[in-house]
């Protein structure tokens, strides 16, 4: 029977990409998104969630299950994006965007664990970011919930070795979806002192995005990693500058680094 498999965030971008390739190499997928009934065109079905609602989880993965009466692939996709300056992005926002990309991640993690629990076998995968491996200006909230992502999954990875489920990180650089539009800004306020910054800023993540990679590398990345006889912790895919950025981070001294990013963000 072939694997069943769910991505949260399936309806456009990273998420689309990886259902739509899984589909066509066989296996039984499986989206998600706040609003399934807007997307009549998919490939590939999609169950009606949001990830910051635990009832919106139990519902999502009780009608999987019913189904398809199992779950092999959990891919965590959902996400969103937000920037500005720290001091004054609203602690509401904050706290919303850590809903969605680390509290549930950490929800839909839960809610499969039991049934891959009573098949001894499960494999989850959580997308986080390159930028999750710094603090980078003005995406400092981002950056935090994604690298909480990545630790969450070297802990859980431990607890779960015993019932032959296995976890990874994939950390995506910049890629050609529509996340620039999705994302929280804070607003660009004429009298702020970190208006001309945020600004560069912000106009240069953008430009990034636009000319990023094609999201088919990540479901390339993705059939790889679910075929591989032992997954590895963490994957970085995207382009050379971006993942040799983490690199740098281990090899550097620490104001090395800072410097380095701040002269790469014209701060």
């Amino acid at each position: 029977m072939a694997k069943v498999v769910l991505i949260t965030g399936g309806s456009s971008g990273i998420g689309k990409s990886i259902g739509e390739y899984l589909a066509d190499k066989g296996y039984t997928v499986y989206g998600t998104s706040r609003f399934p009934e807007n997307y009549t065109d998919s490939k590939f079905p999609l169950i009606k969630l949001d990830v910051t609602q635990l009832s919106s989880i139990t519902a999502c993965v009780s009608e999987l299950i019913s189904k398809t009466a199992q779950i092999d692939v959990l891919v965590n996709n959902a996400g969103v994006g937000i920037t500005g300056p720290l001091e004054e992005i609203p602690m509401e926002e904050m706290k919303r965007n850590f809903e969605t990309n680390l509290f549930g991640p950490i929800n839909m993690i839960n809610a499969v664990l039991p049934y891959m629990r009573s098949k001894k076998s499960g494999q989850i995968l959580n997308i986080t970011s390159i930028a999750g491996y710094m603090g980078l200006p003005f995406r400092g909230v981002y950056s935090a919930s994604k690298g909480a992502l990545e630790l969450i999954t070297e802990s859980y990875r431990m607890e779960l070795k015993t019932f032959n489920i296995t976890m990874s990180n994939i950390a995506p650089g910049d890629f050609a979806t529509n996340i620039a539009a999705g994302r929280y800004h804070a607003p660009l306020l004429v009298d702020s002192p970190y208006k001309v910054p945020y600004g560069t800023t912000l106009r240069l993540m953008d430009s990034h995005v636009d000319s990023g990679k094609n999201p088919l590398l990540m479901a390339q990345v993705i059939h790889k990693i679910i075929t591989s006889k032992n997954p590895r912790i963490h994957y970085k895919v995207g382009a050379f500058l971006q993942k040799f950025s983490v690199v740098l981070k281990r090899i550097l001294p620490d104001l090395w680094y800072e410097k380095l990013l701040s002269s790469f963000y014209n701060i």
